[in-house]
């Protein structure tokens, strides 16, 4: 009988084989849970898309400035009103068709806009820059005055000029125009004083 050891049998082989595929199967799941859970702290692209918040610092606006930000594809205006553009709004009250905000609540309006500033703090307009007629973006016509597709007693708003539709600076539509309602007011609230998070209102 031979003193060296004895060659591996075929079970024995086999088992050897199954214990490192086991093994090295185990390393890979560890490693495919492991990149999904660190991937998970920030936000995908496609759950932006779906409508992620958005955070939005306003510490630089000045009054009379406007800041863009996007939200859920769509862009959404930040408005810094004057004191003067904030006095306009008594003015435009009777020539808007929904002054009060009262078309579509739910859906364009948050409870906590529905005032004559359509805004949480009255200094600041956030709207959804897209006309509720077609879907146009307005331009921004924020100086007052006589100038071309405007009337003389303009006070500053946003002009859509696809089919005219007319704004004032409360994103409130005037009357007898193609838009049916007023710019939409995401939902919003305010992290700081600097800041604003677009599409959470959770302490609103």
């Amino acid at each position: 009988m031979s003193d060296s050891p004895a060659a591996d049998s075929p079970v024995d082989q086999s088992r050897r084989n199954w214990v490192a595929i086991t093994a090295g199967a185990g390393a890979i799941g560890g490693v495919a849970v492991a990149v999904p859970f660190v991937s998970s702290f920030a936000p995908s692209e496609r759950a932006k898309a779906a409508g992620a918040p958005v955070e939005a610092d306003i510490s630089a606006l000045k009054p009379g400035e406007k800041m863009t930000v996007e939200w859920r594809g769509k862009p959404v205006w930040i408005l810094r009103r004057t004191k003067e553009q904030l006095a306009s709004l008594k003015k435009t009250d009777a020539e808007v068709a929904d002054p009060k905000s009262q078309r579509n609540p739910g859906e364009l309006t948050p409870e906590y806009a529905r005032n004559e500033y359509r805004s949480i703090k009255p200094e600041f307009l956030v709207a959804v820059g897209i006309c509720s007629h077609l879907g146009c973006s307005p331009t921004d016509k924020l100086v007052p005055g006589a100038q071309p597709s405007l009337p003389d007693d303009w006070q500053g708003g946003f002009l859509c000029p696809c089919h005219g539709s007319t704004f004032d600076l409360a994103g409130r539509v005037f009357k007898n125009k193609p838009a049916p309602d007023n710019l939409e007011v995401p939902p919003h609230m305010y992290l700081s004083d600097t800041v604003l998070m677009i599409g959470e209102d959770k302490k609103a």
